[in-house]
């Protein structure tokens, strides 16, 4: 039987506590998802009632589009 592979959800605050050096803290990444500009994320109700969850290849994915390329080798 295969194996079924799960993608971890993590809160905001687990997000911050396993990505430090990308997000300060879960204000910083607030003002991301207000402004539209941070990783996708799941709302599990509309409203303030909703709780913010993020998928751990969703944060990953966000992080890879953020790589530059220098295009140059090292001297």
């Amino acid at each position: 039987m295969p194996t079924r592979v799960t993608d971890d959800v993590l809160s905001p605050v687990e997000v911050c506590e396993q990505y430090p050096r990308a997000f300060r803290n879960t204000q910083a990444l607030a003002d991301l998802r207000w402004r539209g500009r941070g990783p996708s994320y799941i709302k599990t109700a509309p409203g303030r009632a909703g709780r913010v969850l993020y998928r751990r290849s969703a944060i990953e994915k966000w992080l890879d589009s953020l790589t530059v390329e220098t295009g140059g080798a090292a001297a």
